[in-house]
């Protein structure tokens, strides 16, 4: 469990997040590929000083060996909270069950789950905490 101040740092790079996410969306709307979404959402948080990486790999270990497959994390901000971005007609359980196991497996608390094709971008946010 994040003590309060983990808490306080985490929901700050969510809230720089989706600041970026709505810019993003505001500007392009919805309607495009995930991948358009990504690239802009990126150039977004690196002009605001925030620190991102993308298409991250997250090596599958099964009892505690190493199989050879990668997940890929869609973007991970400041090393802390990932990101995993859609463009669908709307957030599954399986997307929700996709952000929960990548949370469990690189042991970060905070998640977000962005669909960009909603007309309104808060309805289109799912954020999860382990």
């Amino acid at each position: 469990m994040a003590t309060p101040e983990e808490m306080d740092r985490l929901n700050s790079i969510s809230e720089k997040v989706i600041g970026a996410a709505i810019a993003v969306h505001k500007e392009l709307g919805p309607g495009l590929l995930e991948t358009v979404y990504e690239v802009c959402l990126l150039k977004e948080m690196e002009q605001r000083g925030i620190e991102v990486s993308r298409q991250v790999d997250l090596p599958l270990y099964y009892k505690g060996q190493e199989t050879g497959k990668n997940f890929r994390i869609d973007i991970l901000v400041e090393n802390e909270v990932i990101v995993e971005l859609k463009s669908v007609e709307e957030i599954s359980p399986l997307h929700e069950a996709q952000l929960l196991t990548y949370l469990k497996l690189t042991q970060k608390k905070l998640g977000l789950l962005i669909n960009f094709n909603v007309p309104l971008l808060k309805h289109g946010i799912v954020r999860r905490v382990l």
